[in-house]
């Protein structure tokens, strides 16, 4: 009896701890001495605790594809002039930090959002809202942001060390921004105007006035700065839909499904059809296939040369 007790309770502190690392995921990359010492548990319990969590997450069917934004407080200087001033760190009066943010699974209608109190503004404080973004980013496969590599996930990186949260998980990265420039011509590659482009709903209206007011810990400006934040991350899930089909090099989210027949590598449809194509590099000859879904294409990874093809084949030097 007192045994079955003492595995009784030994479970539920196990799934206890459990609960508590998915609640903070990025305890799971912590040492276990040092979670079990902070939270009251021993060594053993939070090493199952992570063995469980980790299991739970392979046990995943589906790519998870986050669409994120982020809005960020201006940084506060002293200048003397308007123009290309050289601003040094003795002119800083405070730094630049997080307003507010909002995210989305692809394909899923929750968006989820935080946003900086009024009393978190005055002093700054944006640890609590970048503990909430960190946690999503870190159960993310693929991560999709408008100019998201050069300024919202450099600029989340700043905030995660500042915070002292470790490195997410591997993910990988989409720049709907890059893919414009790489690919097509327009005049303009912002957001709003990709939008345009698309015939999808411009983004809200705003002016420095609005941050201003965020920065005074106006709660109206801070509910309209989440709300403008928030659409942009359904128009970016929109115009990232758009150019899917055209991304060279797209994650390939076939690498997630489990299937016995071919995956469309860029929308992880099983609709492919057999073109009359084939796609050639220096020395080989590939079948292409086109998804029917999401229109993009594709190529199988056999080369479809005989063997007398490769051995008669020369190249140039």
């Amino acid at each position: 009896m007192q045994e079955f007790f003492n595995i009784t309770y030994m479970e539920n502190r196990i799934e206890k701890a459990l609960g508590l690392i998915e609640a903070k995921p990025y305890l799971a990359t912590m040492g276990a001495n040092t979670v079990a010492a902070r939270y009251g548990y021993s060594k053993q319990e939070i090493l199952w605790a992570k063995k469980l969590f980790y299991k739970k997450r392979s046990e995943k069917r589906d790519v998870k594809i986050l669409i994120f934004d982020i809005e960020t407080a201006p940084m506060k200087a002293y200048v003397w002039k308007r123009w290309k001033e050289n601003v040094s760190l003795e002119q800083t009066i405070s730094e630049w930090f997080m307003i507010c943010w909002s995210a989305k699974w692809l394909g899923s209608e929750e968006v989820f959002h935080e946003c900086i109190t009024p009393d978190e503004v005055l002093v700054e404080d944006d640890r609590r809202i970048t503990e909430g973004l960190w946690k999503l980013f870190n159960e993310a496969d693929i991560i999709v942001a408008h100019n998201g590599k050069k300024f919202d996930i450099p600029k989340m990186n700043s905030r995660f060390i500042i915070h002292k949260l470790p490195p997410c998980s591997p993910y990988q990265q989409i720049d709907t921004c890059e893919i414009s420039k790489k690919v097509f011509g327009f005049s303009s590659n912002k957001l709003d105007a990709l939008a345009t482009y698309f015939g999808i709903p411009n983004k809200d209206k705003t002016d420095f006035e609005l941050w201003k007011a965020c920065l005074e810990g106006n709660q109206k400006a801070l509910d309209y700065m989440l709300q403008y934040n928030i659409n942009d991350v359904l128009i970016l899930e929109k115009v990232y839909l758009r150019l899917r089909p055209w991304m060279p090099h797209h994650p390939n989210v076939g690498l997630y499904k489990e299937a016995n027949k071919p995956v469309c590598p860029v929308c992880g449809s099983t609709h492919m059809e057999v073109t009359p194509d084939h796609a050639y590099t220096y020395a080989s000859k590939f079948q292409v296939l086109r998804c029917t879904d999401c229109g993009a294409l594709a190529r199988v990874r056999f080369n479809s040369y005989s063997k007398d093809k490769k051995k008669s084949l020369v190249l140039s030097v």
